[in-house]
Parts: structure tokens; C-alpha cells; sequence
């Protein structure tokens, strides 16, 4: 589908606050990395180097271009380490805060784990939606998701100093 520059701009304006969001959760919360990573997507959106191909599917796709995006400005960072989907991180400690830091609970799921619990619950995309923009299967995805809503339970209770039950 060929759209026209102002089209395209009209998109990146209506979705410009959710783009750098996902940008900053892409680039680890790092806020400059984010905003040149999301200046670079606008100019490969613009410049027809990712192209749009199904109007309806707006978001999936855009947040598609920022995550592999962020990966390759990651990786000429030398910060971006390369995990298996089924990684999973040990038990960090957590500090005792008066306040969850939900961003450092965050941080401890395992990237694929985090990516979808993002993108659901924060963008409110589908399991599906983000199956298509982490390029992996659906039941790869729900699995992410079940695996993920379950550890950041786990955390949560743990840094409140409760009894977890396991369910």
C-alpha cells in the first residue's frame, strides 16, 4: 500500500506518545536512546524504508519498526546481549520500598516475558498483535505472557514481604 508523506506523518503524529514510550521500554528506560531511536524509525517510515502494508495493523507495525530498531542501535552499543526465548533471569534481590518500583520488577522478567506484558497490558495490544510485532508464534507469545503475568506476580508478593501461593 503506497500512502502519501502527510498521511504517513498523520499516523506517526496520532501515535507519537505510545511510539516513545515503547521506544524508552525497547532501549531499557535509557530516555535518549529512545528518542534517537524513535527519530530514526520516523525517518525509515518516512523515507519509505518501512513501508506500511495493511492500514488496519498500524500499531503492531510501527512498534515492529521501533524494537528492531532499538535491537540494532542496542547492538552498535555493544549493549544488546541475545537471549533464548525460554532464558529465564534468577531471583534478584529486590530492595524494601515503601513504594513498588514496578520498572525494576520490570526488568527482571525475561525480555521476551517483559516485551509482551508491555505491549499488553501498557499498549494494549493482543497476545496475537504482539506475537506479530516480536515475530514469534501465538502460542510462543501466550506462553511469554502466562510465563511473565506469573514471575511479576511472584516479585510483586516477594517485595511486599507476603506468602505466595503459587497461583
Amino acid at each position: 500500500m503506497k500512502m502519501n508523506h502527510s498521511e504517513l506523518e498523520n499516523i506517526l503524529k496520532n501515535h507519537h506518545r505510545e511510539a516513545y514510550l515503547w521506544a524508552r521500554q525497547c532501549c531499557g528506560f535509557e530516555d535518549e536512546l529512545a528518542k534517537d531511536v524513535l527519530q530514526i524509525c520516523y525517518l525509515k517510515i518516512l523515507e519509505g524504508k518501512a513501508r506500511l502494508q495493511q492500514v488496519e495493523k498500524v500499531k503492531p507495525w510501527l512498534f515492529s519498526v521501533i524494537r528492531f530498531t532499538a535491537i540494532d542501535e542496542l547492538r552498535k552499543k555493544g549493549n544488546w546481549v541475545a537471549l533464548q526465548e525460554n532464558y529465564d533471569l534468577e531471583d534478584e534481590p529486590t530492595e524494601n520500598e515503601e513504594e513498588l518500583d514496578y520498572q525494576k520488577l520490570l526488568m527482571q522478567l525475561s525480555p521476551m516475558q517483559r516485551e509482551v506484558m508491555l505491549m499488553v497490558f501498557y499498549h494494549q495490544l493482543t497476545i496475537a498483535e504482539s506475537a506479530e510485532v516480536l515475530q514469534i508464534s501465538l502460542g510462543s507469545a501466550r506462553t511469554h505472557y502466562d510465563r511473565g503475568k506469573k514471575r511479576l506476580k511472584e516479585l510483586i508478593v516477594k517485595s511486599q514481604n507476603l506468602e505466595y501461593d503459587g497461583k
